[in-house]
């Protein structure tokens, strides 16, 4: 297993200081963000592109992840990460969403990320039915199926509180229609705990369909405010065992964006704290630097 840092806690800075601060924490991953001010597919041109590779080469960071779920670049009143959502009454709203998750599938594919993360269908609408939603959700989702199997990159759904898909179960219900290899989970662990599912009793269940993991840590009330790890109640001995125990051996990313005034400190604590855990439960595969 290797850690990752998300760039959203970097969103004071260009991505080419995100790049050099992350690396020089001594991470060996980091999470693109796809959206204001790093990489905002709808306005990178081809020379911004080449300019994040080359930097990342240059820092010895591999992208784990392109995260396509926030759109702050929309400046979307009613909130600035779930809107547009998938499932908006608005088409016009929708097809927005569409047409960035199309957008930052191509920009995985062009830095050679291996998938992009999506919002599980968005929040519902007042009178809105369940059924009628993910619906919604199917239709509009398929076409980013279909472009990412000819891309072949992963396009992975992250249950998220609030909104459409919160649980497991309705994420294994959606996903029961979709035939495809490319679509896949990302397993936030906070998000799992603020719905009441302690993570470690899910991962064994969801590892076939577990890409990635973001990892935060909840408070006890499982209110939905992402914490440094080992600031809050997720067991993390707990989690990180369970996920070396189904021989998961990819990225663990650091998802930590309410952190904006110091970043680099909560990059530096999570990394501490959870290397620690990882040496604490023996773990063999834990690729540290720094």
């Amino acid at each position: 297993m290797r850690l990752a840092f998300s760039s959203n806690a970097y969103l004071s800075y260009s991505i080419e200081e995100t790049i050099r601060r992350i690396a020089a924490i001594g991470y060996r991953g980091i999470e693109l963000l796809a959206d204001v001010p790093h990489a905002w597919p709808a306005g990178l041109l081809p020379e911004q592109v080449e300019a994040i590779r080359r930097h990342l080469d240059d820092a010895g960071l591999t992208i784990s992840n392109i995260n396509a779920f926030m759109m702050n670049a929309v400046a979307d009143p009613r909130q600035p990460y779930w809107h547009p959502g998938w499932i908006d009454p608005d088409p016009h709203y929708r097809a927005i969403r569409r047409e960035h998750t199309k957008r930052s599938l191509h920009l995985a594919a062009n830095l050679g990320a291996p998938h992009i993360t999506t919002e599980p269908g968005g929040p519902l609408a007042e009178g809105q039915s369940r059924a009628d939603a993910s619906s919604i959700f199917y239709e509009e989702l398929m076409p980013c199926v279909e472009l990412a199997e000819s891309l072949d990159v992963g396009l992975l759904i992250e249950p998220e509180p609030e909104l459409l898909i919160e649980r497991f179960d309705e994420y294994l219900e959606f996903v029961a229609r979709i035939d495809s290899p490319r679509v896949g989970l990302n397993f936030d662990v906070g998000h799992a705990y603020c719905v009441g599912e302690d993570p470690q009793d899910w991962i064994a269940r969801m590892a076939p369909h577990t890409v990635h993991y973001h990892l935060e840590d909840i408070a006890a009330t499982r209110v939905h405010q992402h914490l440094i790890p080992g600031h809050g109640a997720i067991d993390f001995a707990a989690t990180l065992a369970a996920i070396e125990a189904t021989g998961y051996d990819g990225w663990l990313t650091v998802e930590l964006y309410p952190y904006g005034d110091a970043p680099d400190d909560a990059a530096r604590a999570a990394k501490e704290f959870l290397e620690e855990k990882l040496r604490t439960i023996g773990s063999p595969s834990l690729e540290g630097r720094g």
